[in-house]
């Protein structure tokens, strides 16, 4: 490894062992007083962010993927904002999970605790490089972020400035890193770091997941692409569900829990999907849809590949199903796991699609775009986790620790017959 790698790196590891012990108190502090250097660097952020959004046009970058890059003062303030909340979280170390007295006596207890140093490798978004070190921090862990190169002077002032407010405070400046370099090798560093790095969660695209994921010797926390589904029940309030699918699709439709796509169940899709393709269509959506959405309107036609798409743009897919198990089993063929939502006034149908329907995130009758750390009362999240070990969607604090048992006793000794007490010397 390079020593610029490993320089950072220790730092980190060193950082984590001061943060893990400290109380709330002082990291609440520190969280407070990155929010507030924010805002007063606001302006430097924004003019460093800038060098980034030109570099991504002259690059032809798409205008949805660089209003994921773009800073403006006002989403400075928000990302600030959003580290105030997780200020006003609870914090999770200490937390009892479980506990309890042993018949030998001893007292048995299951603690939360920081996973130690944590690697975040991640596209375009700056406001990532901010969620996640004040995420990192509160729960106890250093942080080393590896932003995407397209992001290299935002997240560079953004650390920068995080660095010089903790350097006030009782929280260690290292415990927030930036990987050195802008090439493909920093990142192979970061996934070859077992042992300096605890866990590695990245966050983007498939292809930057997979990557991850089939490469790093580090643990990795998964986090998925967001092809996430909207089914339109034969019972369905259909006013509503044309509200939830334009919310759920146009809203924001470069962020992983907009709709991908729409399913309607053939019942009501006479009355249903002419309306969905000119809501859909005064929103700006292209609709990809199959021979029976087709009959109903002027659609591009879809292919396999539309159906498994994250578009991240004004893009939808959409197909007829014959009734609510077809929904399933399109969502279980080319779903990510994601977020799926059903919309439907028959209770019987809503609880069949959420047992059936495998993801992090099940909605019924309200937007996919819900699924979020914030949404959730979590504060600012880490990612959403598709995966089922340790983590599954939205990850908050708690997603951001580990356990370690204590047992306390009074002398118990482990013997052939059993547990003894040993004599004390008073």
């Amino acid at each position: 490894m390079s020593e610029e790698f490993l320089k950072v790196a220790h730092a980190a590891r060193e950082a984590a062992a001061e943060l893990a012990p400290l109380p709330r108190a002082p990291k609440d502090r520190a969280l407070r007083a990155v929010a507030d250097a924010l805002v007063a660097h606001a302006a430097e952020i924004v003019e460093a962010n800038a060098q980034d959004v030109e570099q991504a046009r002259t690059r032809g970058t798409a205008d949805a993927m660089i209003d994921r890059l773009r800073l403006d003062a006002g989403r400075v303030a928000a990302i600030a904002e959003a580290v105030r909340q997780v200020a006003d979280l609870p914090d999770p170390v200490g937390e009892v999970v479980r506990g309890s007295t042993l018949p030998n006596g001893l007292e048995l207890r299951q603690l939360r605790v920081p996973l130690g140093v944590i690697g975040i490798i991640y596209e375009g978004r700056p406001n990532v490089t901010v969620d996640a070190a004040a995420l990192c921090l509160k729960s106890g862990n250093a942080v080393l972020l590896r932003g995407s190169s397209s992001a290299y002077h935002s997240n560079t002032a953004l650390v920068k400035v995080m660095q010089e407010a903790l350097a006030a405070t009782e929280v260690p400046s290292g415990a927030v890193q930036l990987v050195p370099g802008l090439t493909r090798d920093s990142v192979k560093e970061l996934m070859r770091a077992r042992g300096l790095v605890d866990v590695l969660i990245p966050r983007g695209g498939a292809s930057l997941i997979n990557s991850v994921v089939e490469e790093s010797t580090v643990p990795v926390i998964e986090t998925g692409v967001g092809n996430c589904h909207v089914y339109v029940d034969a019972d369905a309030d259909l006013d509503l569900a044309v509200e939830i699918l334009v919310n759920a699709k146009a809203q924001r439709p470069s962020v992983c829990n907009a709709a991908e796509t729409l399913l309607v169940h053939a019942e009501a899709a006479d009355a249903f999907v002419p309306r969905a393709l000119e809501a859909l269509r005064a929103a700006g959506v292209t609709v990809h849809g199959d021979e029976r959405v087709a009959r109903h309107g002027d659609v591009v036609p879809a292919t396999e590949d539309d159906f498994a798409a994250e578009y991240l743009s004004l893009d939808i897919a959409a197909a007829v199903v014959d009734s609510l198990e077809d929904a399933v089993a399109h969502i279980r063929r080319y779903g990510s796991g994601h977020t799926d939502a059903i919309v439907t006034r028959s209770q019987r149908a809503a609880r069949r699609f959420v047992a059936l329907v495998d993801s992090a995130a099940v909605a019924v009758n309200a937007s996919t775009r819900f699924t979020d750390g914030g949404e959730f009362g979590f504060g600012a999240e880490i990612g959403i986790s598709t995966q089922k070990l340790h983590a599954r969607g939205p990850m908050g604090l708690p997603e951001l620790t580990s356990t370690k048992w204590v047992y306390t006793g009074e002398g118990q000794l482990r013997t052939a017959e059993g547990t003894v007490i040993a004599k004390s010397g008073q």
